[in-house]
């Protein structure tokens, strides 16, 4: 099985895209296209590097000092089955998997009725960051996250649980607007 990506090395030694020091797979292709992306060179389906999962699999049992590996990219649910397999291996090496998307949680749900790998890739990783990046709603104050509505979903019981979870620790109630609370990471 082949996967395109960014980049044909993965990035090791990131503090930005996940809890603790992780190695980053980029993906290429992104049709999301959001106004103000960070990574608007990995849109195009057709660029980048078209590798073996097996070199993956190499790069990733060669990697020392990291906590765990994100997807990234372009958006990895566009490649979902190599994505899963992958997943799948780092799994089995004890190490966590985050994943990031232009997809929303539910969107990504309906779109499993036809292809049950997303589901099965959802119930894989353990935190999914999810949602289109709205320039409107950038934010510094969002670690791990580039916009507001984006959020930070533990996937894994998210499935179990049929909604939504997000990853409490990275939220905070700061305070009440309307009667409602706004949640922001700190």
């Amino acid at each position: 099985m082949k996967i395109r990506l960014a980049s044909p090395i993965l990035q090791s030694d990131s503090i930005v895209d996940g809890e603790g020091i992780r190695a980053v797979l980029w993906t290429q292709g992104c049709l999301h296209n959001c106004p103000g992306c960070h990574n608007p060179q990995t849109h195009s389906m057709d660029d980048g590097f078209l590798l073996d999962i097996d070199e993956v699999k190499e790069q990733i049992d060669a990697l020392e000092g990291q906590d765990g590996i994100t997807f990234s990219g372009g958006d990895p649910l566009y490649q979902v089955e190599a994505c899963l397999e992958l997943a799948k291996y780092i799994k089995a090496k004890k190490m966590n998997v985050w994943c990031y998307t232009g997809f929303t949680y539910e969107s990504l749900l309906a779109l499993s009725k036809n292809n049950p790998k997303i589901t099965e890739f959802l119930q894989t990783i353990d935190v999914l960051v999810d949602g289109p990046f709205i320039l409107e709603k950038k934010s510094l104050d969002c670690i791990f996250r580039g916009s507001t509505n984006q959020r930070i979903i533990d996937s894994q019981k998210s499935i179990k649980n049929n909604k939504v979870c997000l990853v409490e620790k990275y939220y905070i109630d700061t305070k009440k607007k309307n009667n409602k609370k706004e949640r922001l990471y700190v």
